[in-house]
């Protein structure tokens, strides 16, 4: 897969077209097609649409999704949900909620999740 194929199929991901993200990121119409062909996009071209996405600049190019993954969710369930969420497009804005939130309404977030992790540890140190 190339780098316009991986563009292409966040934008469909995502029910949007290349226009609408040329657009959405100040590009000039025809951008990302020029680089279907021998044109280099520029660094800071790629880390907008990578910021978009919530991709790394690494995974446009070269698919590279890290590896790490398989030790970042704590089970294979965990990781199967989070990458539910990530492909549904109506939830896939969870991934990106931190961006506009400022930092006492993140703070806020954080601490409602670590309250949900402390029960749920609690309910199954209780046997139940």
């Amino acid at each position: 897969m190339t780098l316009s194929d991986r563009i292409q199929q966040l934008i469909n991901q995502n029910n949007s077209s290349q226009s609408e993200l040329e657009k959405k990121l100040g590009f000039g119409k025809g951008t990302i097609s020029k680089w279907k062909g021998s044109t280099a996009p520029a660094a800071d071209k790629l880390q907008k649409i990578a910021e978009h996405f919530g991709v790394t600049v690494d995974y446009l190019l070269t698919g590279n999704t890290g590896n790490d993954s398989e030790h970042y969710y704590a089970n294979e369930e965990t990781r199967e949900i989070a990458q539910k969420i990530f492909e549904n497009p109506d939830l896939r804005s969870l991934f990106h909620a931190a961006r506009d939130l400022t930092p006492e309404r993140l703070k806020a977030h954080i601490d409602f999740m670590q309250s949900l992790k402390q029960q749920e540890e609690k309910h199954n140190d209780e046997g139940c």
